[in-house]
């Protein structure tokens, strides 16, 4: 079995996070896994909580160790325990103690950060447009504090893809 790396997309609302996760899955022929919390809150029919949002973290560790422990060379994440984390500490000043172990065990090879650069597009689960220059800052500052390799991608439109596949082609071609 070969090892399966892991690439995740990361960055404040309104980046591109999903659609770049599917661009670059289509473009290197490997899976990817949708933002887990957009389907799990969609189908709340009420405000989150903190419970749910744990919950959220549980379910993204079940995904990735299933699919990580498949054939694949490379899996696409839009999202990973990072973002829960800071959304955790952001809407409820707390997070549960597991969550640092859980993100040291489940590291991403390479974070591609998104950049807050694209016109924020209103959804009915975005909460933040005035502030994903912090979130951005905050999502940075956590990768970097576990050491963990990333990349900004910036850009608009195919141009941003483009700026991310070939983020992604330097980066394995060093390893």
């Amino acid at each position: 079995m070969t090892k399966t790396n892991k690439i995740v997309l990361t960055g404040p609302e309104s980046t591109g996070k999903s659609t770049l996760t599917k661009q670059l899955a289509k473009c290197f022929s490997a899976p990817y896994v949708s933002e887990i919390a957009r389907e799990y809150i969609l189908n709340l029919n009420r405000a989150y909580t903190y419970k749910d949002v744990v919950k959220i973290a549980e379910l993204q560790l079940e995904i990735e160790n299933k699919i990580m422990n498949s054939d694949h060379a490379y899996v696409f994440f839009d999202t990973d325990l990072i973002i829960t984390k800071i959304w955790l500490m952001h809407c409820f000043g707390k997070r549960p103690d597991w969550l640092d172990d859980a993100i040291k065990n489940t590291a991403a090879d390479i974070h591609l950060l998104c950049y807050y650069d694209l016109i924020w597009e209103p959804d009915p689960l975005r909460e933040n447009p005035d502030i994903r220059p912090q979130l951005y800052e905050k999502y940075k500052s956590e990768i970097i504090c576990f050491g963990l390799d990333y990349e900004v991608v910036k850009g608009v439109g195919e141009e941003r893809f483009d700026n991310a596949r070939k983020i992604f082609l330097n980066y394995f071609s060093t390893k």
